[in-house]
């Protein structure tokens, strides 16, 4: 086993492979060939004596010698890259500060925070990514964002089993509520009994392997009639309001709801709510990230913070 020969290229091409699962998405996302990739794979792997990626016909997953290339391979690339900063005589304030966000955090959370952040620090730069749960975890522990908004869902069991265990702060905790169109019979009242909900159209989300359908209204006693799937919260709420079906929303997404579309609380069933985390690795934030963090703190306590999809 030596490692000292492996080249940079090497590490940051596994980092990439380890974040996005596949050789296919790792070579898009570099500009290199699928051939390239596993090549720069496979001198690591000869450089470390053992099997780095376990292929497996959905994508590949990392061994546990895996994990803990990954986390040295982390810890080089970023002092690395902090290295070329400094050198580059950035102010102390200044850098970068990369970020993952879970969609609907990105109707009001995330811009509100950016605003706030340009105004207060305006040699910050944040660059921004949107992501499910499980591809914003997986970006963190690979090093590729500093700090992830991500959203929990009873009964807010960690999103991972990994070592080192991420660390969470709980920024607002927010129940979940109905979208209906306003001519839609339900439209006149405020609440809903959940039974009143049996027999309704519903406009959700796809469901995939790493992620549950979401816009079917939690706990229901019968299968639910999907009428329109979208992964966006608008194209949802513009389907609501144009009389297609009803949605699940976010509590503190109402600002945002389009004309056509009446907000209201369902009574019965299950008490919804979801928690909005912030994410990050377990050591300390470089000033760029640990203002941004402040940022994103003080949006939720200054206009109320989405809390929706994992």
């Amino acid at each position: 086993m030596d490692l000292g020969d492996v080249s940079l290229v090497a590490l940051r091409v596994f980092r990439e492979v380890a974040e996005r699962r596949t050789l296919t998405a790792a070579a898009e996302a570099l500009g290199f060939t699928q051939s390239g990739v596993s090549r720069q794979i496979a001198s690591l792997e000869r450089a470390a004596g053992t099997r780095l990626l376990e292929r497996r016909h959905d994508g590949v997953r990392l061994t546990a010698a895996g994990h803990l290339v990954l986390r040295r391979a982390v810890t080089v690339l970023d002092e690395i890259d902090a290295a070329a900063r400094d050198l580059a005589g950035m102010p102390a304030e200044a850098g970068t500060v990369r970020l993952g966000w879970y969609s609907s955090a990105g109707a009001l959370l995330v811009p509100r925070a950016l605003a706030a952040l340009r105004r207060t620090h305006p040699a910050i730069t944040v660059i921004t990514q949107e992501g499910g749960t499980p591809a914003l975890v997986r970006a963190l522990r690979a090093g590729s964002i500093d700090l992830a908004v991500v959203a929990s869902l009873p009964p807010f069991r960690p999103p991972d089993a990994e070592s080192p265990h991420l660390e969470f702060e709980v920024l607002a905790e927010r129940s979940l509520r109905l979208a209906v169109p306003a001519t839609h019979p339900l439209a006149g009242a405020d609440s809903v009994d959940v039974a009143d909900l049996r027999g309704q159209r519903w406009i959700a989300s796809p469901s995939t392997r790493e992620q549950e359908r979401l816009g079917v209204w939690p706990g229901l006693d019968e299968r639910p009639e999907i009428a329109h799937t979208a992964t966006d919260w608008l194209a949802k709420l513009s389907l609501v309001a144009a009389g297609c079906g009803l949605t699940t929303l976010p509590a503190s997404l109402v600002p945002a709801v389009p004309p056509g579309v009446r907000v209201l609380a369902v009574r019965g069933g299950p008490h919804e709510q979801r928690r909005i985390l912030l994410a990050r690795l377990p050591q300390p934030l470089a000033e760029p990230a640990a203002r941004l963090a402040d940022a994103l703190r003080a949006a939720v306590h200054d206009g109320g913070a989405p809390a929706g999809t994992p």
